[in-house]
């Protein structure tokens, strides 16, 4: 993953197991990429809800900088993400 973890704000959901996550993420060239996502537990994938991109709004579309900066799935670059965090707060998905 290029792009660098700057803030987080984690909301754990322990009734259902539906995770809130928002990031904010330096990518390269000081750019900014602000994304809200969450964990779908009867799906069991991570699902982009916002998506901002030098400060303009793209709605859910992250696939374009996935593929294009990242080289990745969105699938595989939310749980990249995810898995950080996780790991930073110490939380565990069933």
């Amino acid at each position: 993953m290029l792009a660098k973890i700057k803030k987080v704000k984690f909301e754990p959901d322990a009734v259902n197991d539906k995770p809130h996550y928002k990031v904010l993420l330096e990518c390269s060239k000081g750019n900014h990429l602000f994304i809200h996502f969450d964990y779908t537990p009867t799906r069991k994938k991570f699902i982009p809800l916002l998506f901002e991109f030098r400060g303009e709004n793209k709605g859910a579309r992250l696939d374009w900088y996935t593929k294009r900066v990242e080289n990745m799935t969105v699938d595989h670059f939310l749980e990249t993400i995810a898995e950080k965090v996780n790991k930073k707060y110490n939380y565990k998905l069933n």
